[in-house]
Parts: structure tokens; sequence; C-alpha cells
């Protein structure tokens, strides 16, 4: 098993906010609108360098969602933000009519995400976002794993040419990324070479999949060790190959089992590939207030449960 180091704990949002700072600084084409929560989307220091270019638009979501499609219109890069739960459901129609069906290279950064939220709890937290937003077409959807991969995603979401969901979170994780990884959308990263299970993770789980995966090494099993984070579109190609060579899939993900990544997994197999799977994720519950660690362990999003997947699987129970 590689050896990945946490090289200090830092909020995926913080990446986000770095990174939208560097291309306002580079491209005078990027604009950024959020919903009053600039400090909580870390736009402040885009915001101070370049207030031409920044729009405060209050608790206004849908408005926001309908000034960013019309930038994008104009030729513009608009970034809009909000927590995950109100830039989503919320604004619904606006995403669906204004940004997906009219095809505008509108962005959404989507703070807060899952259950790390913690303590504002289940009005604050959505796990129904990714299903959401995945099944709206030409919308690509990415769930960076820590800081650096979470600022990479940005640079690329600028670069592409269409609707990005762009997924991140509030607390304080581990970076373990490289700070000049590249970053594909829609190419999958393999994190480890194994051959009894395939582990494939999204997102916060991807740093849980990581300790998981050594436990297994420990006990003698081999980790093939995915990171997905592109959801829509998926590396089919690698989720195949992988299920292929182990026959035996497991998924992990802060989000629900219905709509999540998982699902999108199964049926891929299914089609091309059919294969035993474990799923790790929220089964068909809103969220609560707690500590995010807490919150982890009640949910059973954590290397402890990755682990007993992975030994449920090889023991062939």
């Amino acid at each position: 098993m590689k050896d990945y180091i946490n090289t200090g704990n830092k909020d995926t949002r913080s990446g986000f906010g770095a990174a939208l700072a560097e291309l306002g600084r580079t491209n005078p084409k990027v604009v950024a609108l959020v919903a009053d929560l600039r400090g909580s989307l870390k736009m402040d220091q885009f915001a101070q360098e370049h207030p031409d270019r920044f729009f405060e638009c209050g608790i206004a979501e849908a408005n926001m969602i309908s000034m960013a499609a019309g930038l994008a219109i104009d030729g513009y890069i608009p970034f809009a933000g909000s927590f995950a739960n109100f830039v989503t459901v919320r604004v619904m129609d606006q995403i669906r009519q204004s940004i997906c069906y009219s095809d505008t290279n509108v962005k959404i950064a989507a703070s807060h995400a899952g259950i790390t939220l913690g303590e504002d709890g289940a009005t604050h937290q959505t796990l129904e976002d990714i299903g959401v937003m995945r099944m709206l077409p030409g919308m690509v959807v990415i769930n960076p794993c820590d800081y650096n991969q979470t600022k990479a995603a940005t640079f690329a979401a600028a670069a592409y040419n269409g609707p990005v969901y762009l997924r991140f979170g509030r607390p304080a994780v581990p970076n373990f990324t490289s700070a000049d990884q590249p970053f594909e959308i829609g190419k999958a990263v393999k994190m480890n070479d194994g051959k009894d299970v395939t582990v494939i993770a999204t997102g916060h789980l991807v740093w849980e999949a990581v300790q998981a995966a050594k436990a297994l090494e420990d006990k003698g099993i081999s980790v093939d060790l995915i990171n997905i984070h592109t959801i829509k579109p998926l590396d089919e190609e690698c989720v195949i190959e992988s299920a292929r060579k182990t026959g035996k899939v497991i998924v992990a993900e802060e989000h629900l089992l219905a709509g999540g990544l998982g699902e999108l997994v199964s049926g891929v197999l299914a089609r091309n590939c059919p294969a035993r799977m474990r799923f790790v994720a929220v089964e068909d519950r809103f969220g609560q207030s707690g500590k995010p660690g807490e919150l982890m362990k009640e949910y059973g999003l954590d290397a402890d449960h990755i682990y007993a997947a992975a030994c449920e699987l090889v023991d062939g129970r």
C-alpha cells in the first residue's frame, strides 16, 4: 500500500477560495456571486481584489443562479456559491432551465456539503445533492477529497466550457494529495493496485478508504483503491477494469445511497461486469446536529465500516 501522508488538516472550501483568488488574478472573465455567505465560501480574497467582479446577491439563491446564467451568456465565467443544500434543491428550476437546458457556462460552488457541516443540523446539511445534480443533462459533478484536489478541481472547472457542480466541505480534513497533481475531469485516480477487493471512494471518504486499505493490507487483503473525484462523467473504464480483476467492489461516499455514486457504479457494473458489492453510504435518513467526526461514525461513514465491508466480501459471507 502506497504511503499517503497528511501534510496538515485543511478545509476543502479553502482550496476553492485559494483557487478562485488566483483565477481572479489571471483570468478577467472569472466572476463570483454569493448568497450572503462569502466568508463561508472563502470568497473574501476575490471580493477584496476584484470588487467589480464580485456580486453579493443576498439570501436570494434563485436570483443568483439567474444572474450567473446571464453573465455566462455575456461571455463571463461565473462561480455562484452557497451552502450545498441551498444552491441545489432550493433553486432546481433555475438550474434546470437557465443552466443545464440552456447549456450556460456556470460553475455552482457548493460548500458545507454532506453531514460534516456538523452542528447546524439537518436543515443545512445535504445528502441528496449528488443524485439531484447528476440527473441533470449536461451537468458535470465534481467531489474532490482534500484541499489540494479541490484547488486543482476549481482550476479545471474554470477551464471547462459548460455547467459544473463543484462540491466541497466545511471541516478541516487531512490534506494528502500532491499540490501539483494533474486534474482531469472524468478521469479517476488510482491510489493503489490490488487484487482482492476494489474500494471506490469520493470526497471526504477517500482518506477513510486510505486508512481502511492500510488496515486491510495488514490483514493480508490487497486493495485496488480508486479515488473518484468526478462522479459525472464517471470513469467507467477504470471501474470496470478493477471490478473484472477483483470481482468484489465497495463504494464509499458521504451521501445517501439512493442516487449516489454507489448506485451509479452498480448500474455500470450491472451492464458490463456484474460483481459482488457493498455500500458505505447513508440509508434513507436525514442528517442531525453533532460534531463532524461523531456524525461520520453515527452514519457509518468511516474507515472501520469500509474495513468491515471488505472483510465481509473477501471472507465470502
